[in-house]
C-alpha cells in the first residue's frame, strides 16, 4: 500500500498532545498566543466603517481564519495606500499584516484552531445541548404544576360551593343573605321536627322503666305541642307578645362592635340567675324560713305598753269598723295582671323557640341522645336474652311491651330525629344567629376559599408563561447551537487540511469530533 493511502486518526483529547510530540507547535506556544491576541486587541480600536467588517468584528473569538478576512477586506478600503511595489502605507494593514506573520511563524495558528476545536468539542457544544436540554425539562415541569394545580383549584371550588349550598346563600351580599336565610330558620326548625310523634313509644317505655312520668320532659313538649317558645314551655301558656332579640353579624374583618366601648357597663340580664323554680320560670316568693330575724324571738316585749317605746299614735276607739270585701277592685282602679311574664310578653331567652334557645337546644340534645342510649341498652339486652336463657335481667322481669323489631323501629325513627335536628344546614344558622362572631368566621372562611383560588389560578398563569418563556429561550439556542457546529466543522476541516499537507496529503481523521 501507498503511504500517502494510509489515513491518519487522531483522537480531539489528544489532538493538541499529538501536534505538540510530532512537533509542529512548540511546548510555549499559549504564550505567543496571548501575544497575537493582545495585538488584535489593540488593532481592533482603528478599523474602517465597513459592513463586512462590522460583520466580522461581532463574532466573539477572532482567529487566524478571520484575520486573513480582515486582511482581504482591508486590501479593498485601504488600496489608496498601496505602493508600486505592493506594500500598504495604512497603519492599520501594517498591523493586522503583522498579526498574520506571528500566527504563522511555528505553526501558531495550527495550535489556536485545535484549541478552540477541542474546547468547542467537549464543552461549548454539550454545554449548549445540556442547557437546552434542561429548559425542556423546566418547560415539562412548569406545565405538569400547572396542571397539577387544577385537583386543588377543583377541591376548594367544591367545598366553597357546598358551604354556600348548606348556608343557603350565594355569597354575593353576606349580610343581607345571611340575615334572609336566617328568617326562614323557624321552618328549617318546623321541618326538622317531621316525625316526632313517632318517638313517643319510646318516651313512655322510658318513662315506664325509670319510674318518673316527668322524665324528658322537653321531648314530651315537642311531641304535643310541637317547637313552642321557651315561654310556653315554663309558664304552660302561650305568649301574648314575643320580643326576640334582634340579630347582630359582625362581618367587620377584625374590626369590633360600635358598641364595644360601652360593652363594659351594658348588663346582660339574660345571663343573670335570679334563681329558678321546678318549671325553669323566675321564682315569685321567698321562704321565710330562710330569713334570718335575728334575736328578736327571745326578747320579751310587753303587749300593753308596746315594749315602753312611745310611737306617738292615739290609742283607736275600740270599736270595730266591718270592712266590705264584696266592693269590685274596679272601682278602686286596681288593674289585675295577666299570668305570665311581663303580663304574657316573651322577652330574652325565653322569647326562642326551645330548638331555637341555645340552653334549651342543649338540653333537647341531652334528652334524644339518652333516649337513644336508653334503646341501644334495651335492643342489647333484648337481644341477649334471645342468646342465652340463664341471663335475666332485673330491668325486663316486668317490662315486656316491645319485642327487639319494634324498639329498632323506635331506635331509627330516634336516630332520623337526631340527623333532622343536626345537619348542617342548621347547626351553622343557629351558630349564626347566636353567636356574632361566627358570622365573621364564615365570612373570613369564604373569603380565604376565595382568594386561595385566585392564588392558585394567578400561579397557573404564571407557570404556563414561565413554561413559554423558558420554550422561548430553548428555541434561541438552536442558532446558537448550529452556528457552533458549523464553526467546529469548519476548524475540523482547516486541520484536517493543514495536517494533511504536512504529511504528502495523506487523509487526516479526527476521531471524535462533531456529529
Amino acid at each position: 500500500m501507498n503511504e500517502s493511502e494510509i489515513p491518519i486518526d487522531i483522537h480531539t483529547l489528544k489532538l493538541q498532545d499529538w501536534l505538540v510530540s510530532r512537533r509542529i507547535v512548540p511546548k510555549n506556544v499559549q504564550r505567543e498566543i496571548k501575544e497575537i491576541h493582545t495585538k488584535i486587541s489593540n488593532a481592533l480600536q482603528d478599523m474602517p466603517s465597513n459592513e463586512q467588517l462590522i460583520k466580522l468584528l461581532a463574532r466573539t473569538n477572532i482567529n487566524y481564519y478571520h484575520v486573513k478576512e480582515i486582511i482581504e477586506i482591508l486590501k479593498q478600503t485601504e488600496k489608496d495606500t498601496k505602493s508600486v511595489f505592493g506594500t500598504y502605507g495604512s497603519q492599520r494593514m501594517k498591523d493586522w499584516q503583522e498579526i498574520s506573520r506571528l500566527y504563522e511563524k511555528n505553526a501558531t495558528y495550527l495550535a489556536e484552531t485545535a484549541q478552540i476545536f477541542v474546547r468547542n468539542v467537549n464543552y461549548e457544544i454539550p454545554g449548549v445541548r445540556k442547557q437546552m436540554t434542561k429548559l425542556e425539562q423546566q418547560t415539562d415541569e412548569s406545565l405538569k404544576r400547572a396542571h397539577d394545580l387544577n385537583k386543588p383549584e377543583t377541591q376548594l371550588l367544591a367545598e366553597h360551593a357546598a358551604l354556600l349550598d348548606q348556608l343557603g346563600v350565594k355569597g354575593e351580599n353576606l349580610h343581607t343573605e345571611f340575615l334572609e336565610v336566617l328568617s326562614g330558620l323557624p321552618d328549617l326548625y318546623a321541618k326538622s321536627l317531621q316525625g316526632i310523634g313517632t318517638i313517643q313509644a319510646g318516651i313512655d317505655l322510658y318513662a315506664e322503666v325509670s319510674g318518673q312520668k316527668q322524665s324528658l320532659p322537653i321531648l314530651s313538649h315537642l311531641v304535643e305541642f310541637g317547637n313552642t317558645t321557651v315561654y310556653q314551655y315554663i309558664h304552660k301558656e302561650a305568649p301574648l307578645v314575643v320580643e326576640e332579640p334582634p340579630i347582630r353579624l359582625n362581618l367587620s374583618e377584625g374590626a369590633a362592635p360600635k358598641d364595644s366601648d360601652n360593652a363594659a357597663t351594658e348588663i346582660d340580664f339574660g345571663t343573670i340567675d335570679f334563681g329558678t323554680d321546678d318549671n325553669g320560670g323566675t321564682s315569685s316568693t321567698v321562704s321565710a324560713e330562710i330569713i334570718d330575724y335575728g334575736d328578736f324571738g327571745n326578747v320579751d316585749m310587753q303587749e300593753n305598753d308596746g315594749g315602753g317605746i312611745d310611737w306617738g299614735i292615739e290609742s283607736a276607739p275600740t270599736d270595730a269598723v266591718e270592712i266590705n270585701f264584696d266592693i269590685p277592685v274596679e272601682e278602686y282602679g286596681i288593674v289585675v295582671e295577666g299570668t305570665g311574664m311581663d303580663g304574657g310578653t316573651a322577652k330574652g331567652d325565653q322569647a326562642y323557640t326551645l330548638l331555637d334557645s341555645p340552653n334549651y337546644r342543649d338540653r333537647f340534645l341531652d334528652e334524644i341522645y339518652e333516649l337513644e342510649s336508653f334503646l341501644k341498652l334495651r335492643l342489647y339486652e333484648l337481644k341477649q336474652l334471645e342468646s342465652s336463657s340463664d341471663i335475666m335481667f332485673s330491668l325486663m322481669d316486668n317490662i315486656a311491651t316491645h319485642d327487639a323489631e319494634s324498639i329498632n323501629k323506635i331506635l331509627r325513627n330516634v336516630e332520623k330525629l337526631i340527623q333532622q335536628t343536626s345537619d348542617e344546614q342548621t347547626r351553622h344558622l343557629f351558630q349564626l344567629k347566636h353567636s356574632p362572631k361566627y358570622a365573621n368566621l364564615l365570612a373570613s372562611k369564604l373569603q380565604q376559599m376565595t382568594k386561595a383560588v385566585e392564588k392558585l389560578r394567578s400561579n397557573r398563569e404564571a407557570l404556563k408563561q414561565r413554561a413559554v418563556e423558558l420554550r422561548e429561550q430553548r428555541q434561541e439556542l438552536n442558532p446558537v447551537l448550529e452556528e457552533l457546529i458549523a464553526q467546529t466543522r469548519t476548524l475540523q476541516g482547516h486541520i484536517e487540511k493543514d495536517i494533511s499537507k504536512r504529511y504528502k496529503n495523506r487523509i487526516v481523521n479526527l476521531m471524535g469530533g462533531v456529529n
